[in-house]
């Protein structure tokens, strides 16, 4: 069953906020940093669309967004999102269902793929990948375990709970390193945030 958020639409920011405070807006908020004017900007699972807000406070004007979004009720929230004069193109759809010109200068995946199985998530990152340009941008946020109890309880926690309301089909965090890795990205700038279990990390493919 494919992972959609669409029953937690209404609650999701706020139980965020509750759990983790401001940590998974801030890690995306550092990354958006590293969007240049002007770019062709893909954004894969954007939630209830404040990152267009927040993207817009750095680029009022002059970018190309595409924004994919599975849930149709997070996708209707992010379409009553300001977006200054920037042209917002919203897709209802999973990413990898999507046909899209290869010429995205950046890619942003903020807690995307831990939704995921391996084999899922395989084929959804080959997807994203043949969009991004030769020297893009891959902004990726996530999860990550670095040995500390209370991380794997955490993220165990945070899995019962999604795959009741959401139907998510990850038990465990897929490999995601290791792709990049093996498709020869470099990271650029790298951040940890909430007790090293959320990081943020700039590649260029």
């Amino acid at each position: 069953m494919a992972a959609n958020y669409h029953n937690s639409a209404w609650f999701y920011d706020r139980l965020a906020r509750l759990v983790y405070g401001r940590a998974l807006i801030n890690t995306q908020l550092y990354l958006l940093h590293y969007i240049e004017p002007g770019s062709n900007v893909l954004i894969v699972g954007g939630g209830t669309g404040w990152i267009l807000e927040e993207l817009t406070k750095i680029h009022s004007s002059g970018l190309r967004i595409t924004y994919v979004e599975v849930a149709e009720a997070m996708m209707a929230l992010s379409q009553k999102r300001e977006t200054g004069s920037n042209r917002v193109v919203y897709i209802n759809n999973a990413v990898e269902n999507v046909d899209l010109a290869p010429d995205f200068d950046v890619v942003i995946t903020p807690f995307l793929f831990d939704n995921f199985t391996e084999q899922t998530f395989q084929t959804v990152f080959t997807h994203i990948h043949h969009l991004l340009k030769p020297d893009g941008l891959w902004l990726n946020a996530d999860f990550q375990l670095t040995g500390k109890w209370w991380q794997q309880l955490l993220l165990k926690s945070m899995f019962i709970f999604f795959k009741a309301i959401c139907g998510i089909e990850a038990r465990k965090l897929p490999g995601i390193e290791s792709y990049f890795a093996a498709n020869n990205y470099q990271v650029i700038s790298e951040k940890t945030f909430f007790g090293d279990f959320i990081m943020a990390k700039v590649y260029r493919k």
